[in-house]
């Protein structure tokens, strides 16, 4: 991992930048967005390396947004203000999420007691936009806005798998696929052969990939023009059950839960566009 948060090393950065494209907005996202579990409050100093910005621009964006009531500061630091949240939960609502992927999913977990996600892609991450959680601990727990290395995730490598040759060519290009366990695939022509698999059967499963002890199976999710927009899966613990069981016995009720939330996407097709990558 990079000193940088992995929310920051996603953003899009525009090059050549437009005249249309506003650098002062950018720069106050970055500095939300510094803020993570490693970074929960900071001085200015701090905002300033991991954003990259100056000293000066960085006390004046976090003045902006401490006048603005998303940043709070205290002493010689700064935190987040729950007023953040309002852009999470304005997406939520205008986009319907409630409506076309809560009831799969947790029809999903209620059939099979599997956490049950919606997933996009974010960069280098996948971006939870829908999760449904079991009872059951496990030792990565996800919410909605949760971020993890796409090559190391089920639902990661099915997002990639289906956005074409140019899109894997780039992201292999991009970074080093880092080992997160012993069973990560880090070498780039394992790691296309797998894709190549992805696509061929419309499915992948990760074993011990992301941590120890997690297994999951995710299948895609088409738009009405047939580009993929997200996958979904069902993620448990190795000590419930095995690969291959997982495997034949969720993969059925996978496909049918990607099934109805494509049918939804066609009654909501902003949703369908908001989610597609690119």
């Amino acid at each position: 991992m990079t000193a940088l948060p992995i929310a920051l090393a996603a953003m899009a950065v525009r090059e050549p930048k437009d005249p249309e494209y506003l650098s002062t907005l950018e720069r106050g996202l970055s500095v939300l967005r510094a803020f993570d579990a490693a970074h929960p409050e900071m001085a200015l100093s701090e905002v300033a390396v991991v954003t990259g910005l100056s000293p000066a621009v960085a006390r004046r964006c976090l003045n902006t947004l401490v006048g603005l009531g998303y940043v709070a500061q205290v002493g010689r630091r700064f935190l987040l203000r729950p007023e953040v949240l309002a852009f999470g939960s304005a997406y939520l609502s205008s986009m319907n999420i409630e409506q076309v992927a809560v009831p799969p999913l947790q029809a999903l977990r209620d059939q099979t007691g599997d956490s049950a996600s919606l997933a996009v892609r974010s960069g280098r991450d996948i971006l939870y936009v829908c999760h449904i959680p079991t009872n059951r601990r496990i030792r990565l727990g996800a919410a909605v806005g949760t971020r993890f290395p796409l090559h190391a995730t089920s639902m990661g490598k099915v997002l990639l798998a289906f956005q074409g040759d140019r899109a894997i060519d780039n992201f292999v290009a991009e970074a080093p696929l880092a080992r997160l366990t012993e069973r990560t695939v880090t070498e780039p022509e394992a790691f296309r052969a797998r894709l190549k698999t992805i696509r061929d059967r419309q499915y992948d499963s990760a074993l011990d990939e992301l941590d120890y002890g997690i297994v999951s199976v995710a299948v895609p999710i088409f738009g009405p023009d047939d580009r993929i927009v997200a996958a979904i899966n069902c993620s448990t613990s190795t000590t419930r059950i095995s690969q291959d069981e997982l495997v034949r016995t969720r993969l059925p009720l996978l496909r049918d839960a990607a099934a109805a939330i494509a049918a939804e996407l066609r009654r909501w097709p902003t949703l369908a566009r908001s989610l597609a990558n690119g």
